[in-house]
């Protein structure tokens, strides 16, 4: 009777080591696919950004980091500084909302400054003229960062969550994703734009070897077991 006890618990055991380390190398297809199409679109043309009639439809999986572009006019004195932690240090990326002829207002995230920077006299100018801007779509950031979360009242930002930013400024009909704008070439001064980063931790691969392995070393341990076993209770 024991020793059945042991042989069910150790199929269920090597079952549930084996079912892991499947999972995981399904979750290593899956991110394969997603860092190959990411690339595409990071390096793509860029198209125009969903309008009112697309912004409903918008997902990660179909439109994150994609290159877009948007016209409209800079709503300079509407612009949210939310911390952040780049290569060029700690400071701030300037979120600044951008209002299309359209009536709908999409969020840019024109760059970084440093925390010292945060005054928009010396930064580079704008002009009042619409203007088009490049970038790549980024979902919303809603609540916060890790442990840090938003505090609208105080101007206090972690995260570009779209919808909060949009009602602390007084925006109307906002996209509900936010254009991280690219760096034009030979353009110097603050913001600092280009700075996304993107990259996809995948360690799936390591993991599946170690669930593979773990449920061979459980197969070979309760063979081990289940053979000296029958061969003590033969001799008994």
């Amino acid at each position: 009777m024991a020793l059945a006890v042991f042989g069910v618990v150790a199929v269920l055991v090597v079952a549930g080591l084996a079912a892991l380390a499947v999972w995981q190398i399904h979750r290593l297809d899956y991110k394969r696919d997603l860092i190959a199409r990411v690339e595409a679109r990071v390096h793509a043309a860029p198209v125009p950004a969903p309008g009112p009639e697309r912004c409903a439809g918008v997902s990660v999986a179909g439109d994150e980091y994609r290159r877009v572009t948007a016209t409209g006019r800079w709503l300079e004195d509407r612009s949210t500084f939310v911390q952040a932690v780049t290569e060029l240090g700690g400071g701030y990326w300037v979120v600044t909302p951008l209002a299309g002829d359209d009536g709908t207002t999409v969020l840019v995230n024109r760059g970084f400054v440093p925390a010292t920077g945060r005054d928009p006299a010396a930064w580079r100018p704008r002009s009042p003229d619409p203007v088009t801007v490049t970038g790549l779509l980024r979902m919303t950031e809603p609540g916060g960062a890790f442990l840090r979360a938003n505090d609208p009242e105080s101007e206090r930002w972690f995260s570009r969550d779209v919808a909060a930013i949009a009602t602390a400024r007084g925006l109307g009909r906002v996209a509900p994703y936010f254009i991280d704008a690219e760096r034009v070439p030979g353009e110097r001064g603050l913001p600092v734009a280009g700075l996304t980063v993107i990259a996809f931790a995948n360690n799936h691969l390591v993991y599946a070897i170690t669930w593979g392995v773990l449920a061979l070393m459980a197969a070979a341990g309760a063979v081990f077991v289940t053979l000296d076993r029958v061969r003590s209770h033969g001799k008994a």
